[in-house]
């Protein structure tokens, strides 16, 4: 992976944020020194800095002055008041401009416009892009899945530079923007899914007379294995399914029971759930 050449800031440090700060770090994209960070939490700061060497501050404008990519890591909740705290320093703050990206769930590129846009002209707009991110907490172990959409000043340079950020703690798919409430349904809320089903199958081995610890490992190989070979074979998942599925074998007796239970309807219903209420939050 390429270096960026760029001095790269976050606006709030929790999990995702440190995510992505070690990502940057253990990728060799940024050098230590050129990561900045602010956070409420002085005494995780001070952790941040002693962990990795970076840049730390709770000046959210120190750290916004000192970058080329501004990362918007805080909770929805919090982002209005964050974004006005940083408008009085327009437009000395801006000049040769700043990338943002948001990974604030819900929180769509039009209110981060009308907070960051609004003190300046069309042209000092131009030197503010914005890109809309939907991250996933596998990110954590530097295996994320994310979808990023950029707002009408968002170049295609602008878009490398996310997208090389991003991939450092995974993938990266770019979308239009009113397609992120699909994605957060999809992969921002799907390791939930996954959770859940592993659940399920522990609880039932469990139920069976099997050690918890083996029924766990039982289903996580079962569960990575069969990701690695719908990737290598590049067949589809149906495909598969049905080779594992011998007729009147035990497969298919769990299968029957599954499909009398619509058990594949409901699971479509529950993302379609996620995805509206994903709307409903970004209003």
């Amino acid at each position: 992976m390429k270096r960026l050449d760029k001095k790269v800031g976050f606006l709030g440090a929790g999990n995702m944020g440190e995510a992505m700060i070690n990502g940057l770090i253990k990728s060799a994209l940024c050098e230590p020194h050129h990561i900045w960070a602010s956070d409420v939490r002085a005494v995780w700061l001070h952790q941040l800095k002693e962990t990795y060497k970076i840049n730390t501050s709770e000046d959210n404008t120190e750290v916004f002055k000192n970058v080329d990519v501004l990362i918007l890591a805080v909770k929805p909740q919090q982002m209005d008041e964050v974004l006005d705290g940083l408008c009085p320093g327009f437009p000395q703050t801006i000049r040769g401009g700043k990338l943002i990206i948001s990974i604030a769930a819900g929180f769509p590129i039009e209110r981060i416009e009308e907070h960051l846009y609004s003190p300046l002209d069309e042209n000092s707009q131009g030197l503010l892009p914005i890109v809309r991110v939907m991250p996933n907490t596998p990110a954590l172990v530097l295996a994320g899945m994310a979808g990023m959409s950029g707002n009408r000043y968002a170049r295609e340079t602008d878009l490398m530079d996310a997208r090389t950020i991003l991939e450092a703690i995974g993938k990266v798919i770019e979308f239009e923007e009113r397609d992120l409430d699909a994605v957060t349904a999809l992969s921002g809320s799907g390791p939930a899914y996954i959770f859940y089903v592993i659940e399920a199958l522990v609880e039932a081995g469990a139920g069976l007379g099997l050690r918890s610890s083996d029924a766990l490992s039982l289903a996580l190989e079962t569960i990575k294995g069969s990701v690695k070979l719908l990737e290598e074979t590049g067949e589809a998942a149906a495909s598969l399914r049905k080779k594992v599925t011998s007729k009147g074998g035990t497969t298919e007796a769990a299968l029957n029971v599954l499909d009398s239970h619509k058990v594949k309807e409901h699971l479509m219903d529950a993302v379609r759930a996620a995805a509206q209420r994903s709307k409903e939050l970004s209003r």
